[in-house]
Formats: structure tokens, sequence, C-alpha cells
């Protein structure tokens, strides 16, 4: 299984002058990939709750400072040479197709194509009001994003006519260095957003999640790629570990040990909501690695 973690990007993790030194280091110890997240606000009286929140602690305080996710990518991607780069997740239906198109394609360059697109839809009502986006349509602007950045990196002229954007047809020179784009994984934890992944994505980018939860997700992906007469076996699983404050380098061994023995291809560790700095979560994501390869 491959190893990843989250690169500095939240609460007193979001120090800029910190990134390019974290991923470095990180590649040298030997973690596979780094991750982003996506967060555009977080309100004073939110519409909605974060997952196992109250409206007292209403999402975790970390959310207050959020540098931009292809803003720290990129700024990895100049410091390494072989990690792969990945989101979990960029919340899609925020962002204009066309320009999304380019940004991401423009970074698997930078990268030398090692850009893994990780795309989700949120849970916050208050960020696509901010950015103008209709949270009751938000997988059909999904998938209709979906549509547009594959016939973007696979087709030499491309235009696009649907219910929520129009792209004249144009000549696509920009080309990601990746034959047909980067891998797109897809997010979500409903059963309609894995009967997404299975018809339309690489893989899941998931969570740990209660005993038997994800098991029963995965199914569901499965059945769908079947349905959709894809290759079941083919789809990948990319689990994301958020472990809280104070959590010791074996107790979050063994939760990635944990995500190991289910079968996933990949798992990342994100401890910006376990320590203080991006030092602190350096030091304690290679004690975890060691204790995973040793």
């Amino acid at each position: 299984m491959e190893i990843g973690i989250a690169l500095p990007q939240y609460g007193t993790h979001a120090r800029a002058d910190r990134i390019a030194g974290f991923a470095r280091d990180a590649e040298e110890a030997g973690f596979d990939s780094f991750w982003v997240g996506d967060r555009v606000l977080t309100p004073v009286a939110p519409s909605d709750l974060y997952p196992g929140h109250t409206p007292e602690n209403p999402y975790p305080h970390q959310y207050k400072t959020f540098l931009d996710p292809l803003t720290v990518l990129t700024v990895a991607a100049g410091a390494t040479s072989r990690a792969r780069l990945g989101m979990s997740t960029l919340n899609g239906p925020w962002y204009p197709p066309a320009l999304l198109a380019r940004s991401l394609t423009s970074l698997d360059q930078v990268s030398g194509g090692r850009l893994d697109v990780g795309l989700g839809i949120g849970w916050l009502r208050d960020e696509y009001t901010a950015v103008g986006a209709d949270f009751r349509k938000r997988g059909a602007l999904l998938d209709e994003l979906l549509d547009v950045l594959h016939g973007i990196w696979t087709q030499e002229e491309f235009g696009h006519r649907g219910p929520h954007w129009t792209i004249p047809v144009a000549h696509v020179g920009l080309r990601p260095v990746q034959p047909a784009g980067p891998p797109v994984y897809l997010g979500g934890f409903s059963p309609a957003a894995l009967r997404r992944v299975g018809r339309r994505a690489t893989g899941w980018v998931g969570a740990v999640l209660p005993p038997g939860a994800a098991e029963g997700l995965w199914d569901v992906a499965r059945r769908a790629a079947e349905e959709a007469g894809r290759d079941p076996e083919a789809l990948r699983r990319r689990i994301r570990c958020n472990p809280g404050p104070g959590v010791t380098a074996d107790a979050i061994a063994a939760l990635l040990e944990g995500v190991r023995a289910t079968g996933a291809d990949g798992c990342f560790v994100d401890l910006q909501q376990s320590v203080d700095s991006p030092d602190e979560a350096l030091e304690l994501g290679v004690k975890v690695l060691g204790l995973l390869r040793g």
C-alpha cells in the first residue's frame, strides 16, 4: 500500500514558507504521495455542520485558515521529483470547467505527470453561495465537469453545450503529460457517490470509516462498474486518515494497518489536526512510516 501525507495547508500549518521544504523532506523520507483539501470559507453561522460536530463546534477550528490547494501542490511539485500529488478532495462544482482544465493540465505538466485529480462535491451550502454555484445541482455539476475534463484531455478540438456550461469548439493545444489526462478519483460516502465512482472514475478517495461501512460502499462502486461494462478490479482506493490531537505514532500506524488489511491501494495521513506545526507533523509522520515499513 502506498503511504502519503497531507501538505502544510490549513490551521497553524498554513505556512507558505514551509511547503517546499516539507515536501522535499517528506519525499526523501519515503512518502509516496502528497495531499491537499479544499475549503473556501468558514462561516460565523454556518448553514451545515461538519460531520460529527455540534452547533457549538460546527467544524474543525483549524479550517478558519486555508491555503489554496492548487497553489500548494504547485509549490510541492517544484520541490520534488517522485511523489504523486493528490487532492482529497477538490470541490469540483465550484470551478468553471474550462479554467479548471487549464489549471490541472498545467499542474500535470509542472509535476512531470505526477498529478492525481480528486474531486468531490463538499458539504457546506454557504461555500456554494460564496462561489455562485447551486448546491442543489452539485451532482449534476460534477457529472458535467467530468465530461468537459475528459473531452479537453482527449480531443484535439473540443466544444461543449450542456445545461450549466457552454464552451465554443476550440483547438486544445495544452496537453497533459499523462495520456488521456491525469487519473480522476471521486470522493463521497453516499451510494450515489460510489455509483459515480464505479461508472466514471479511476477510483475512490475515501476516509477511515467505522468497521464495515467502507466495505459496503465499495461493493456499491464495484457493482456500478460491472453494470457500466468496466472492470471492477481496476478500481483503486486511496483512503484519508485524520488522527485527532494526542494520537501516538503507534495508534496511527495501527489505523493505517487496518486500512491496508481492507485491500486499499493507498492511504495518507493528515496530521494538521494532530500537532501544531509542519515540523511536528513531519516528525510524527516519519515515525508512522517507519512503523509501517520497518
